[in-house]
């Protein structure tokens, strides 16, 4: 840089309005009118994305109004709308007259929606925090019902699905979940649902059982398929599959020669199913999920 720039940048450095090379004043204005030209954008752009977002400013509604909201949404069959009304109240209002109740409620608008996994969350919530509740038995039961829903979907429906040759992990654990409720409840209003259900999710289990010694008699595997179908018998009383697994012994001990066996199994046969020459009809379509549609929990004092 020559002496004479130096020269000039230290006088423009003094007095500001100097016109450097003819270009500071001009920038400066550029500059100015760019800055307010970028507010105003910003300005607009906000105002649009906010009339997007809602169909207007959000406004604190007191709690009784959310919660007869909920209850029209449900009544509308309008599931996802009520389940955000009935978050409100919790979030809200978590003290309120009505959050306890929006709790309760909560876990069958999720199970409506098909959320079944927040379903059974909501419910194990509901039982940690209200353990004395007038709806502490309906928690406990949608608690069971939820973690197995497979049978609802609308094609296994349709198209009469046999569920039990595939994963029935969820349908133990609800199997396990309804008999706790039933012990604890025996008198609660769900309590003929849950049994109905138990014997739903018992004759799938048994069938599933059987299922694995039917392909162990197919490979020959005589000692597994015995596991299997005494499994049935001992831990699964009652299911519409024990004739089922009476036949599985009686191939396998003749199979193995074990005659003595063989004969006290045949008494048994004769005794119990002495009519019966094919394998009893599975009762498994006995269940309805048609009772949930009128069955929500009921309202507390």
């Amino acid at each position: 840089m020559n002496l004479l720039k130096k020269i000039v940048l230290i006088l423009c450095f003094l007095r500001p309005k100097c016109n450097y090379e003819g270009k500071i004043t001009n920038q400066k204005m550029k500059n100015k009118i760019n800055y307010h030209k970028y507010n105003i954008l910003l300005l607009f752009i906000s105002a649009v994305l906010v009339g997007c977002s809602s169909d207007g400013p959000e406004i604190e509604q007191p709690e009784k109004i959310y919660y007869d909201q909920a209850q029209k949404r449900m009544n509308a069959k309008n599931y996802y709308g009520a389940i955000e009304s009935l978050e409100a109240i919790e979030n809200r209002y978590p003290f309120g007259v009505y959050a306890e109740q929006a709790q309760v409620e909560l876990i069958y608008a999720h199970f409506m929606n098909s959320e079944t996994e927040a379903s059974h969350s909501a419910a194990e919530k509901f039982i940690r925090l209200h353990p004395r509740h007038p709806n502490i038995d309906y928690a406990y039961f949608m608690k069971g019902l939820s973690s197995y829903t497979r049978d609802r979907e609308f094609l296994t429906r349709v198209s009469d699905t046999d569920l039990s040759n595939r994963d029935i992990s969820g349908a133990k654990e609800s199997f396990a979940e309804l008999t706790e409720f039933l012990t604890r409840f025996p008198d609660s209003q769900y309590a003929p649902y849950a049994k109905q259900r138990n014997v739903y999710l018992r004759n799938m289990i048994a069938k599933n059982e059987l299922a694995a010694a039917d392909y162990y008699l197919t490979i020959d595997a005589y000692v597994a398929a015995i596991r299997r179908a005494n499994y049935v018998i001992e831990n699964i009383p009652n299911s519409s599959e024990n004739y089922r697994a009476l036949k599985v012994l009686e191939v396998s001990y003749d199979a193995l020669g074990y005659s003595n066996l063989l004969d006290d199994l045949k008494v048994v046969i004769n005794i119990n199913y002495p009519n019966q020459e094919s394998i009893q009809k599975s009762q498994q379509r006995n269940w309805s999920w048609n009772f949930l549609n009128n069955t929500k929990p009921r309202k507390s004092e």
